[in-house]
């Protein structure tokens, strides 16, 4: 596949991602406050700094090597931004403990986990192209798929064994640390893309 029809390809596919973590968004903001959840705020968060992610890539993907490398670094501060809101959620949670409706916990999680597995397995073949930005869009759909994991496991534990709102804020404040992890692996790559441009 040449070049340009790649590009063509990657720009249809992290359109559709745009569409789906959007959408997605508000179905997961809105259980999560209904609810009381942590782990769904910050997988709803989430969803948005992903479509935002997915958009600044949609924008860029034309720019030369350096001005790419600095969207990357960018998107590694916004990668961060869905941890910052978890922390401020968790916080309500230790002062009003109350565990979420397992049920809606995990069927919302389990909505997640398809969308975001289907975003995944759409990037996963553009993960080299384009350097750190289609890097962070893959980075974030496979954490994403991996926090939706813990937040049916959560919605189970819930459910089953310990009622309890700690299942859930663990499973947001990991969702913050894997966040924060993404961010510096992305932060890296657009780092050594953007040496490599001024070389």
């Amino acid at each position: 596949m040449t070049s340009l029809a790649t590009d063509h390809h990657l720009r249809r596919v992290v359109r559709l991602v745009a569409v789906l973590n959007l959408a997605y968004f508000g179905i997961e903001f809105t259980v999560a406050r209904a609810i009381g959840s942590v782990s769904l705020f910050a997988d709803s968060i989430d969803f948005l700094e992903d479509a935002s992610v997915n958009v600044l890539i949609l924008v860029a993907l034309g720019w030369t090597a350096g001005n790419r490398s600095r969207v990357g670094m960018m998107l590694a501060g916004i990668l961060l931004v869905p941890g910052l809101a978890t922390l401020w959620m968790a916080w309500e949670k230790f002062n009003l403990p109350l565990a979420p409706n397992p049920a809606l916990l995990s069927l919302t999680g389990l909505g997640a986990l398809a969308v975001n597995l289907s975003c995944a397995f759409m990037l996963a073949r553009y993960r080299q192209h384009s350097g750190s930005l289609t890097k962070a869009a893959f980075l974030s759909a496979r954490n994403d798929a991996m926090a939706n994991v813990a937040i049916i496991a959560a919605g189970s534990m819930t459910a089953f064994l310990w009622v309890s709102a700690w299942p859930d804020l663990i499973v947001g404040l990991g969702i913050a640390a894997l966040n924060a992890d993404a961010a510096r692996e992305v932060w890296l790559a657009a780092r050594s893309e953007h040496k490599t441009a001024e070389a």
